[in-house]
């Protein structure tokens, strides 16, 4: 039998482990001699990955938006166990004349410096790292330099409340020391050594002149204020405010918690699946080199794969370059036995950043054959913020900052499945965790993906897993691929969607899809469309399972053009008078395209191999299981109405007809159905948000195969299911 689990997101607090003993806590972070490329440093983590580079030999900030943060990975403070001492090399570049016209309502001006406490300390550091805009309790303190040249001091928590600022100032700000200490009051004091209260003392020297220093210290600082997480930040005032600049950060002191484990990268992840003793691989980077959007290309970087030999050795395998833009390296390997399990090391060949020594490593787990029960965890909609609409001030890092879903992790892994499914929206262009970013959406689009490989890889680092693009993952709120074309010009939101097509590049979309697809066997039909966007539906056997990948969105047709008289505003028809149930079939309405349906044809009749089962993988159901308040005419009102109490049931409901889901066009859903009946296969998808066990019907009820809609890991868009009429025979 095969079992599927499906997971939804709970709120639970995540309890840090003990430090990693070293022999140091010295942390001396240097860019000079490394290549420019947006990646900053194993030990660091971006916000945005956008927003900084490397760039001849520093640590350089790209935008002049609020609280910019790189996290420190590997370090915590934790001042009770001693003192802190940060040094930071670095500058204000862009600085405007007549800086205090610049000043915000919060009162910080354009800043530069370093956060202490960040997330408290018992914070995930995961989540810690994604410290930066919206402040709330556990936002830190910064601690650094105005655009005026005056040493301040900001409470993160506390909508950058200044603290305390210096009187004298810095002759210029272009070029700078900052060092920082935390200590246990001034020491003098019997208080300030028992009471648990700390002195923040900053001193700022000019490097290009010979003036005095200037300094500033806060006596009494709470210990809860300072321990936790830290970070670089560079703190716009506006859109041309100044920018930061960083050569050289050195963290140290007996204060300062090491953890050199969760350095991250250069390869961050990795993804397999087996099919048919085929084992293809895909390790991906971190952005390694500088981006440059356009068509896939090898760089000169590639990644070595070894295999663990019955001895323990590390046998290598294979090399391949690394691709970019996107930054994968993947791996076919013929003949793979599957008899046992065999780890598996992947290494970045070079120098620098620990190419040739810091590896990543996995397992491909032995092929369940034979077994009674074949286990998949399935998942869809990943948000990885509670809601955009959070007050900046009462933002809870723990509660409102869902990310990593380490629960969700943890709950699977107890569950040990053999295969994982993440049917779409791995990712949202918004809120997860960042508004879309249009102007730079291959660094937008890599940071979000990297976040949720970040989250979910102790998962797909030895479980076979397919990951299929949604619309959100290419940036769509819905999406009508139209068999893969360019959406019209000079149209933009849902305007441009009902229109049909993509909306961004044809590279960037097979960027999307190789850092979610390229681990798949090979496609059934490897030409790629007219405008150039590559294929990936295919088939998998694993375990005893034949799985069929489908493209649902890519083909689809936009139902705009094809029902005039229906008004179709994204997906929904405003005509009142419009009868779904007889008018939306137009002739030649598209589901899956001609291809997708001679593939799924052939996958229905053919049992070669030892597989015992069929399954459909895909991004959305073929139905429409959700209702509306009769008078609506779309969706978009249920999010403002009130939820109602368990046990009750609304009435004056109707069915939705939301041509987003895959109940449009229902001659191309049938003929689909009627394939997946012929292979008597159970069908996996998600992307409607409702948890649903159906049983699909063509000529009639109950006349179709059977399948599950599971819940998303983190979303806020909520569907409902009060049908006008009870259904018929229902079990107890």
């Amino acid at each position: 039998m095969i079992r599927c689990l499906m997971f939804a997101g709970f709120f639970l607090s995540a309890v840090l482990g003990g430090c990693q003993e070293s022999p140091s806590s010295r942390l001396d972070l240097q860019w000079e001699g490394i290549p420019d490329r947006p990646w900053p440093a194993p030990e660091l983590w971006a916000n945005r990955l956008q927003d900084w580079e490397v760039r001849d030999g520093r640590l350089t900030v790209r935008s002049s938006l609020p609280m910019r943060t790189a996290h420190i990975l590997t370090r915590r403070s934790a001042p009770e166990m001693g003192e802190i001492v940060v040094t930071l090399r670095m500058g204000l570049s862009d600085v405007p004349d007549g800086g205090a016209e610049g000043m915000r309502a919060d009162g910080l001006l354009g800043a530069a410096g370093f956060l202490v406490g960040a997330g408290g300390a018992d914070l995930d550091y995961r989540r810690t790292a994604l410290i930066h805009h919206s402040p709330g309790p556990g936002g830190g303190l910064f601690l650094g330099v105005d655009e005026e040249g005056h040493l301040v001091a900001a409470s993160f928590s506390e909508e950058n409340r200044i603290l305390a600022r210096s009187d004298a100032a810095l002759p210029t700000t272009d070029s700078l020391e900052l060092r920082i200490r935390v200590g246990k009051g001034d020491g003098g004091s019997q208080m300030d050594r028992e009471g648990g209260t700390f002195t923040l003392a900053l001193q700022g020297r000019s490097l290009s002149s010979h003036d005095s220093p200037v300094t500033l210290e806060l006596p009494g600082i709470a210990g809860h204020q300072v321990a936790g997480g830290m970070a670089l930040v560079s703190h716009g005032s506006g859109e041309n405010g100044p920018r930061a600049w960083f050569s050289r950060v050195r963290v140290e002191g007996e204060g300062v918690e090491v953890h050199p484990d969760r350095a991250l990268g250069p390869i961050l992840g990795a993804q397999h699946t087996l099919s048919r003793k085929v084992l293809t691989l895909t390790a991906q980077l971190l952005p390694i080199s500088p981006l440059t959007p356009g068509p896939e290309r090898a760089s000169e970087d590639s990644v070595l794969l070894e295999l663990q030999d019955a001895g323990g050795l590390w046998v290598p395998a294979a090399s391949t370059p690394v691709v970019v833009p996107g930054y994968t390296a993947t791996f076919r390997l013929d003949e793979w036995s599957g008899s046992s399990p065999v780890s598996y090391r992947l290494t970045l060949q070079g120098e620098g950043d620990g190419g040739g020594e810091a590896h990543y490593v996995g397992t491909v787990r032995a092929e369940p054959r034979g077994a009674e029960e074949f286990v998949v965890a399935a998942f869809t909609g990943n948000h990885n913020v509670a809601s955009p609409g959070v007050d900046r001030g009462s933002f809870d890092w723990e509660r409102n900052l869902w990310f990593p879903h380490e629960d969700v992790v943890r709950h699977v892994q107890e569950h040990a499945p053999d295969f994982l499914f993440f049917s779409g929206d791995q990712i949202y262009e918004g809120a997860s965790p960042t508004r879309a970013d249009f102007e730079h959406p291959y660094e937008d689009y890599l940071y979000k993906w990297y976040l949720w490989l970040w989250a979910f890889r102790d998962l797909t680092r030895e479980i076979p897993a397919v990951t299929l693009p949604d619309d959100h993952d290419v940036f769509h709120g819905n999406v009508w691929g139209a068999g893969g074309r360019t959406t019209p010009p000079g149209l933009a939101g849902a305007a441009a969607q009902d229109q049909g097509g993509y909306r961004l590049p044809p590279d960037w979309v097979n960027m999307v899809q190789r850092t979610q697809t390229s681990h798949f066997p090979a496609p059934w039909n490897p030409a790629p469309s007219d405008q150039g966007i590559e294929f990936y539906f295919t088939e998998i056997l694993y375990g005893g399972v034949s799985f069929a990948l489908l493209e649902d969105r890519k083909f689809k047709s936009p139902p705009k053009l094809l029902l005039p008289n229906a008004d179709i505003r994204n997906g929904w028809a405003q005509n009142p008078e419009f009868d779904a149930r007889t008018e939306a079939d137009p002739p030649g309405a598209s589901l899956l395209g001609r291809a997708q349906e001679e593939f799924l044809e052939e996958w229905a009749a053919d049992w070669s191999g030892d597989g015992w089962m069929k399954v459909v993988l895909s991004q959305t159901i073929f139905g429409n299981v959700a209702t509306i308040p009769a008078e609506a005419m779309s969706g978009s009102v249920i999010p403002s109405l009130p939820i109602p109490e368990p046990g009750d049931y609304l009435t004056g409901d109707k069915m939705a007809a939301d041509m987003d889901s895959n109940g449009w066009p229902p001659s191309g859903r049938n003929r689909a159905l009627q394939a997946m009946r012929k292979g008597f296969a159970v069908h996996l998808a998600g992307d409607q948000h409702l948890a649903s066990t159906i049983q699909y019907g063509v000529d009639g009820f109950g006349d179709g195969p059977f399948a599950l809609c599971v819940p998303s890991v983190a979303n806020f868009w909520p569907r409902r299911w009060y049908p006008p009429e009870p259904g018929g025979n229902r079990a107890p």
